[in-house]
């Protein structure tokens, strides 16, 4: 392909089925899984409702997904999800959905290199005063090995998606086969004098379980780089959802075997214990080297994604059209620059901390409005091409969409705050939206 070509923003076809499952799988399991399961026994205390709330979650993000390979199908363009809302609803949207999705990234770039960081620091305690730079250390070779090209991001997060599923199947059989020094909470009868389950806690419970799958769309953001996109992607998500959702069904039931509910409510790493019976203190220092393993593939993986986020962002003339040039390796080197200046400058701040918070609320509304592009899409352009049409239409496609609906009502009632922000950032964003497309109107009038 000769420059002129890669500096008009076209991306290179380099990628198959085998990185579009493993961007996925890399993208869900990260080191947050460990944290994650203890702090959602902490809000539900029955053992067996905890199970059901992860298999729930799977089934939930194996719906999304059928709604996914229809609209990244029909519209093959890189961007993500914010690609079909544009097309359904319009810049506004569009803008307020890409500009979500790019952010939130971008934190969980910064956020899974303090994590390696602060693994690193239970191996080797005095760099937990240079948490930052450590984590600085973690991101630049990512960044370097994915500026070379796309063929290096996805050798490294294909191999590491693999290393990462083998180690967590060691520790699941570790938890499931060897006998622990204590009944664990599945073989302990229920406790009379538990805790009254309450709706707000079954809700944030289930936030943290939906937080975990957060990336199973990942695949979608390079369908343009696919060889065979438009079968490969829906199987890879479809693939990767339900092995991810089979090993965290499988994770959390390891740990509800070796250990009690009040050990796992205590501890910020439960498996840490799980791991220290066996192994005794060697058990913490494995946790943390597999605890750095599964956040760097994420961190890798995110690397990967958010860069094409922004050159979607800029085709659609959402953000500076420089941000669309593609380097001879296939990356699109303005965006990636753009995401790792971000990323650095988010590190030393705590900043992805606060976008965290904003970006909760707005992630699953982004998700209502991508759900909802289904219908108006068909409503819209029904002589659209598309090679895949979503499964149990209209039923379980408006099955997910009430879904999310009403864990988006749930989670704005459990958290307020949430709710202010996203009504403050749209009302920004359908008025930059509309000057944008008159703009863009004009200038295509002038030509």
């Amino acid at each position: 392909m000769n420059e002129a070509a890669l500096a008009s923003g076209t991306l290179l076809k380099r990628l198959g089925f085998a990185f579009a499952a493993a961007v996925g799988l890399g993208s869900m399991v990260g080191a947050g899984l460990m944290r994650t399961s203890g702090s959602v026994v902490d809000q539900v205390p029955h053992p067996w409702l905890v199970i059901a709330l992860w298999a729930l979650g799977g089934v939930h993000i194996l719906l999304a997904s059928n709604v996914a390979s229809e609209l990244v199908t029909t519209i093959p363009r890189a961007g993500g999800i914010f690609v079909p809302v544009r097309a359904a609803f319009g810049d506004s949207m569009g803008l307020l959905v890409g500009w979500t999705m790019f952010l939130s990234v971008v934190a969980a770039c910064a956020a899974l290199s303090i994590v390696c960081a602060n693994f690193l620091a239970i191996l080797q305690p005095s760099l937990a005063d240079h948490t930052a730079l450590v984590a600085c250390l973690f991101l630049i070779p990512l960044v370097i090995l994915n500026w070379l090209g796309v063929r290096e991001g996805s050798v490294a997060q294909t191999l590491g998606s693999a290393v990462k599923l083998m180690l967590l199947c060691g520790v699941i059989g570790i938890a499931l086969l060897a006998d622990p020094p204590h009944p664990g909470a599945l073989s302990t009868a229920a406790d009379a004098s538990a805790p009254a389950l309450g709706v707000f806690a079954v809700i944030t419970a289930y936030q943290m379980i939906y937080g975990a799958y957060a990336g199973w769309d990942s695949a979608m953001v390079f369908v343009e780089e696919d060889e065979n996109a438009l079968t490969n992607i829906p199987r890879a998500m479809a693939l990767s959802i339900c092995a991810v959702a089979f090993v965290y069904v499988l994770f959390n039931i390891g740990m509800l075997r070796s250990l009690d509910l009040e050990a796992i409510r205590a501890s910020d790493l439960p498996i840490a214990l799980v791991l220290g019976n066996i192994f005794g203190a060697g058990g913490t220092a494995a946790v943390a080297v597999l605890a750095i393993i599964l956040a760097s593939t994420s961190l890798n993986a995110s690397l990967m994604i958010a860069p094409r986020v922004l050159f979607g962002l800029a085709r659609a003339g959402l953000f500076l059209p420089s941000a669309t040039r593609v380097n001879a390796g296939g990356t699109p080197h303005v965006a990636f620059a753009i995401t790792a200046v971000l990323t650095i400058l988010m590190i030393f701040s705590g900043g992805f901390e606060f976008i965290f918070r904003l970006m909760a609320a707005l992630i699953i509304f982004s998700f209502v409005i991508y759900d909802t592009s289904l219908f108006q899409l068909r409503r819209a352009q029904p002589d659209l091409p598309r090679p895949f049409r979503a499964i149990g239409y209209p039923l379980l496609p408006a099955l997910l969409l009430l879904v999310d609906t009403t864990l988006l009502i749930a989670f704005i009632a459990a958290d307020p705050a949430s709710g202010l922000y996203m009504a403050a950032l749209i009302a920004i964003c359908i008025p930059v939206g509309f000057v944008l497309h008159r703009r863009r109107a004009a200038l295509i009038v002038a030509a």
